[in-house]
């Protein structure tokens, strides 16, 4: 592998590092704006050297997407035992938590900083907050104007969910037994059990609760 010159070295150690606070690469646009580059061809340009030196690979299939590949590449120093670590992940607008609405996702509305040790999420890297509206889960302790942390991946029987049933959105618990269709429970009993008719998707599974005082 050929010797990285100083900016090479410099580009290389803020996506390591990048990637070790956040969970995934920063973007072109992140990394131009971090060394004052007139364009993102120039970023790219960079890119391409350090894969002609064998320091990243690209990705088969996608295109502009690489990955490191560098066996020598410096530890990134560990957090101290009894440091806590703060990711800043996106409010994707509201959800439901007592009818289902069509209430589509506002898109990013805001950003939110958590504890990643206490919310209990094991993924950064698509992690994403919504802000409840209802009161349908208040015996799960989840209340009207609560941010929830969703972390996107399959369900389990007993998991809370933000959830898509016949086209509408709502947070629920989720319920699969064997051998029979699933469908999403209220922790409140004056909301009814809500069984799908064509479809019930689950978007991702509610992993912490962030309350306001």
């Amino acid at each position: 592998m050929k010797e990285l010159t100083t900016r090479q070295q410099e580009i290389l150690t803020f996506i390591e590092h990048h990637e070790w606070r956040n969970g995934y690469w920063p973007s072109i646009r992140e990394i131009q704006d971090k060394f004052g580059f007139k364009s993102t061809n120039a970023v790219m340009g960079h890119l391409r050297a350090l894969e002609k030196k064998e320091v990243l690979e690209r990705i088969p299939g996608q295109a502009r997407t690489f990955r490191i590949n560098r066996p020598d590449a410096p530890e990134i120093p560990s957090m101290p035992e009894d440091a806590t670590e703060v990711v800043d992940i996106p409010v994707m607008g509201d959800i439901a938590a007592g009818y289902p609405d069509r209430v589509e996702p506002a898109g990013e509305i805001g950003r939110l900083q958590i504890d990643i040790q206490n919310a209990g999420f094991s993924s950064r890297r698509r992690t994403f907050a919504l802000q409840v509206r209802g009161e349908s889960m208040v015996d799960a302790e989840i209340y009207d104007g609560d941010m929830v942390i969703i972390e996107p991946r399959d369900a389990k029987d007993g998991d809370i969910v933000a959830a898509l049933i016949d086209g509408e959105t709502t947070l629920k618990r989720y319920i699969k037994k064997a051998g029979e269709p699933p469908y999403l429970k209220a922790e409140n009993k004056f909301y009814p059990e809500l069984y799908p008719i064509s479809e019930l998707s689950v978007q991702g599974v509610a992993k912490a609760v962030v309350r306001s005082l």
